[in-house]
């Protein structure tokens, strides 16, 4: 069981980083929907998750604390997005940096290894490292699926289905589904 769940963690973090390619710093970085969700910003908050619930949970900090948990910006939401002194390169960085030290955490603990998740309630902090690979590979796959729409909203480039109709099919297929929904436009 962890060995398909890593597989579906690594694959899902290709996924998520491939979602930066042949994009800019502008679009990496530019929210497009009202809670300010970008694609670089996505990569920075994972590089917490990876950490946090792989790492420091489970007694396996990382050798550097990272600079928004450092200084509790994390707290404000400085996870979520890229302040113009932190590089593309910089911030996957550190995501790659993240991954490989939870793979290393995958690679020598069992799944019922205790965990202790520090900024969880008092009395529900602990768990297990079973639960928490759960919980990263759940949390990789929902912030890639925002990346998905964040992309497409950028140039167009859909995700892994995208191939399935041409530029003139996907028109089709959105007009139906936009005249389906006409017909409760006035509830």
């Amino acid at each position: 069981m962890k060995t398909v769940l890593q597989e579906y963690l690594q694959a899902t973090r290709a996924l998520l980083l491939a979602k930066l390619d042949g994009l800019g710093e502008y679009d990496r970085r530019r929210p497009l929907v009202p809670s300010g969700t970008n694609l670089l910003g996505l990569v920075k908050h994972l590089t917490g998750i990876e950490y946090v619930y792989l790492g420091t949970s489970v007694g396996r900090p990382p050798a550097d604390v990272l600079p928004w948990e450092a200084d509790g910006s994390v707290w404000e939401g400085a996870d979520m997005w890229a302040k113009p002194e932190e590089s593309t390169e910089y911030v996957t960085g550190l995501y790659r940096e993240a991954c490989a030290h939870s793979d290393r955490s995958i690679a020598e603990l069992d799944l019922e290894h205790p965990a202790e998740v520090p900024h969880w309630p008092e009395g529900k902090r602990s768990t297990t490292f079973g639960a928490l690979l759960v919980r990263v590979v759940d949390e990789t796959a929902h912030h890639a699926g925002h990346a998905d729409i964040v992309r497409e909203l950028i140039d167009g480039q859909g995700g892994q289905d995208a191939g399935m109709l041409d530029d003139a099919g996907w028109s089709e297929y959105f007009t139906q589904i936009q005249r389906a929904a006409e017909t409760f436009r006035h509830e």
